[in-house]
């Protein structure tokens, strides 16, 4: 390993070593992918540094050091502490990885453009987790034992007659110079029943998922993921894993069968008997009891709508809460929740990181909303979908059932409006959709009302579907709400339904045009549900990519599919954005397609604000630059709303003489 707080022991002089009765053993043992074992040296010497040991072998490089010592008589064993390090690709070219400036983003950069952005892992900060580096020679193999700590001690386990054969026992041929955790213990899906016949079940070390897979020809490759799943090795023994979980935030279709997959998947796959619930969300770690959790005791949960741990918005106390995970010795927290119950999660991981604690943080993305970033969609989200498709369907009979018949009805969506555009493209029975990107404006020509007048002209009836997010910049607001917050923090919302009903029956009214409004509210019907048999079946997978992935010891991650492969993903990179509706986007265009709703923009408007920041991409679909990959996006969607917004408010005022 590399780094600037580097400590490295070369062995050469003959004072005593403790290593000796450890090193006998691991001399005796062998395995089927080694014909022998390197012996140890009974004695050490302590080196300041890295360079100094490579002074040693005149190697200026790991690759060189790597061959010197491979070819040199001398016996070396050497202990690094640092927080990058240099390995060997599979290719044989020099990838170089490292934290970035949060402490949470490992960059691995590779050729052709290749970035993965690594999640952390229990080696970056436990300083109790030795690794050993294997260096083939002919028939023979040096094992070097790399250890963090800065003194030559092994683990306290090791020192009473730890049997070390399972640590020298490899399933394949080691390549040159790969470093190979010594710490570990035998993945116990190897001798699970259910997985005897699975071929290739272990993820190989190196796989990566693509963040983005449409390229050009000759674009670079792009952001990588961890990929997620089982690792042949663990880092945690059944019997010493204490886990817990919680749940956070509103509710949401699935939360039960999350809850019961974390627990089955521990019990069943890795023989795990002590998990706690937490009881209300954050605050439960030190406010409430907790509740024991068994295969028997969540059997049926999956057929309840809710959580059964219980849930609340607030009540982060990042000290308390890693005390009491530490006072209670939990080693592994599962954490269900949105964007900002993953925000949380994050500063619970950074306290863990800097107490050295080894606890494994993983969090599992939940909002019924769609609105978290980087992957496919979010647990609850199909779910939702589906039970709006019962309300648009009573609005419609109820509209169509009588002369000028009207029904509006409001979903959810705070700040985007996947759920009402999917449930519009997936009735084919909604005439207008609302949502919060797309802004609208009421009175004038090319308005919602003049629209709705020629509909009901044509059909007799029509159905209006809006997001609770959209037109709140059209509502009236007095200044005390409008600083107005929840407990999480998220704005509270005027309730856009009701005043855009009440805005219709007005101005039909003042038409003197007889309408008949229906307004449906489903929203908290729709969020209480149990998930359906498609959510049921992607809450398994990512409790149980949660569960492989804490066992294999990596930290600070949340869980979810990417280009329809599970990744781990750093906690940073679902927290820094939400996911948002992109109204220049094919999808957006299928909606306008399918209801012959108009934009409420001018082409003039849209081609204005297209041209005001053209990306400079060498990907198709959305892909990044080097220096401004992660917020790109972003920036330049914001952009493009609120030009829009701008615009339609100014011709808005211009028409009526109304600011709203």
């Amino acid at each position: 390993r590399s780094g600037k707080n580097d400590v490295t022991t070369s062995i050469e002089s003959k004072t005593a070593s403790p290593l000796k009765p450890a090193a006998n053993r691991i001399r005796r043992s062998t395995s089927s992918s080694m014909d022998s074992i390197y012996p140890f040296p009974t004695s050490f010497s302590r080196s300041s540094s890295l360079p100094t040991l490579q002074r040693k072998f005149s190697c200026g490089s790991l690759s060189s050091f790597r061959e010197r010592v491979r070819d040199s008589p001398s016996r070396t064993l050497a202990f690094a502490s640092s927080s990058s390090r240099t390995r060997s690709s599979s290719t044989g070219v020099a990838v170089v990885m490292g934290l970035t400036s949060d402490s949470q983003l490992k960059v691995v950069s590779g050729g052709y453009g290749y970035v993965l952005e690594d999640v952390p892992h229990l080696m970056d900060y436990v300083n109790d987790l030795p690794m050993m580096i294997l260096l083939p020679r002919d028939k023979m193999t040096i094992v070097y034992l790399l250890l963090k700590r800065k003194s030559a001690m092994l683990p306290s386990t090791w020192k009473k007659g730890r049997d070390l054969h399972d640590v020298t026992k490899f399933p394949e041929q080691p390549e040159n110079g790969r470093q190979i955790p010594a710490y570990t213990y035998p993945n116990p899906l190897q001798v699970h029943p259910a997985y005897s016949v699975v071929k290739q079940y272990f993820v190989n070390m190196d796989d990566t998922v693509a963040q983005r897979i449409v390229v050009h020809k000759d674009s670079p490759r792009g952001v990588h993921f961890r990929r997620a799943g089982p690792r042949q090795r663990v880092y945690f023994e059944s019997d010493e894993v204490h886990a817990c979980i919680v749940t956070c935030g509103g509710l949401c279709p699935g939360l039960n069968t999350v809850i019961r997959e974390i627990v089955c998947g521990l019990y069943h796959m890795y023989g795990v008997n002590r998990i706690l619930g937490i009881d209300g969300g954050y605050r439960g770690f030190y406010a409430r009891n907790t509740i024991t959790l068994t295969p028997k005791f969540v059997n049926d949960i999956h057929k309840r709508g809710g959580t059964i741990l219980g849930t609340s918005r607030g009540g982060h106390d990042t000290s308390k809460i890693v005390d009491s995970i530490q006072d209670r010795g939990i080693n592994q927290v599962y954490i269900i929740g949105g964007d900002g119950t993953q925000k949380g999660a994050s500063v619970i991981f950074e306290e863990i990181r800097r107490r050295g604690l080894k606890v494994a943080v993983a969090g599992i993305p939940k909002t019924i909303d769609n609105d978290i970033p980087v992957i496919d969609k979010s647990f609850g989200f199909d779910t939702a979908v589906e039970e709006a498709q019962r309300a648009i369907n009573a609005a419609h009979v109820e509209a169509e059932s009588i002369e000028n018949g009207v029904g509006v009805v409001k979903l959810m969506g705070r700040d985007c409006g996947f759920i009402a555009m999917y449930a519009t493209l997936a009735s084919r029975d909604v005439d207008c959709c609302l949502i919060p990107e797309s802004p609208f404006y009421l009175e004038g020509n090319g308005g919602l009302f003049e629209f709705m007048e020629k509909r009901l002209k044509e059909n007799g009836h029509m159905v209006l579907v809006i997001a609770e997010g959209a037109g709140q910049e059209l509502l009236s607001k007095s200044l005390n709400s409008m600083d107005q917050k929840d407990a999480s923090g998220n704005k509270l919302l005027q309730d856009v339904g009701l005043w855009i009903s009440q805005k219709i029956k007005d101005h039909f009214k003042q038409h003197k045009m007889v309408i008949n409004l229906k307004y449906i509210d489903p929203t908290y019907m729709i969020r209480a549900i149990p998930s359906n048999a498609s959510d049921n079946v992607y809450c398994t997978l990512l409790a149980h990519s949660a569960v492989h992935g804490a066992m294999a010891g990596y930290t600070g991650f949340t869980v979810g599919p990417v280009n329809g492969r599970h990744a781990y993903i750093p906690f940073i990179r679902v927290t820094e954005k939400q996911n948002k509706v992109v109204i220049t986007d094919r999808m957006w265009a299928r909606l306008l397609s399918s209801t012959n709703q108009p934009s409420f923009l001018r082409p003039k408007d849209v081609s204005e604000a297209k041209k005001e920041k053209v990306p400079s991409t060498q990907l198709l679909d959305d892909c990044h630059d080097s220096e401004d990959h992660k917020t790109h996006k972003l920036k330049h969607n914001i952009e493009i709303s609120q030009t829009l917004t701008k615009r339609i408010l100014s011709r808005t005022k211009s028409l009526t003489g109304n600011p709203a």
